[in-house]
């Protein structure tokens, strides 16, 4: 059975079995996902209900893609500029197409076996005990004195009593 399912933004043709390259998905790599997007499914020529059908499939690795050069030039006005970018990617193998045989999400191994602590004593504890003083605002700091006025040139006033 095959399946057109979408993600990242792309669509990809799955088998059981088939290993794809997909855009970065959360996990880490041994992780079971689910590809919700299922567009097509069917088997031969037989087409069967796209809503019906699941898509399990089983992190491999998270990687990054090959290297994508990007080359900016202006001719004429000594402008070039050299780039590369690694898009980040996950490899998946698809472990189950079809109704109902995707295998649910692994859950994260829950902490029943820790003590329950008291919240009340570490919020106290979190508690700053005082706060800062703010300071005033730009507006409102005192204002600055005035200008005194500009003195008069004694050389000036000297010369003209002299004449």
């Amino acid at each position: 059975m095959f399946a057109v399912v979408r993600t990242g933004g792309k669509q990809y043709r799955v088998a059981e079995g088939d290993k794809i390259a997909v855009e970065k998905l959360a996990g880490d790599a041994g992780e079971t996902i689910v590809l919700d997007d299922v567009l097509l499914a069917g088997e031969g020529a037989e087409l069967a209900d796209a809503s019906k059908v699941t898509v399990s499939a089983e992190v491999i690795a998270q990687a990054k893609s090959e290297k994508v050069t990007v080359f900016k030039k202006r001719r004429r006005h000594n402008y070039r500029r050299k780039n590369g970018h690694r898009q980040q990617m996950t490899l998946l193998r698809i472990t189950a197409v079809g109704e109902g045989k995707a295998a649910p999400k692994k859950a994260a191994a829950k902490k029943a076996d820790a003590p329950v602590k008291d919240t009340s004593e570490e919020k106290a504890a979190d508690k700053p005990k005082k706060a800062a003083p703010k300071k005033e605002a730009a507006g409102t700091a005192k204002k600055a004195a005035p200008k005194k006025a500009a003195a008069t040139k004694k050389s000036a006033d000297k010369s003209a009593d002299k004449k």
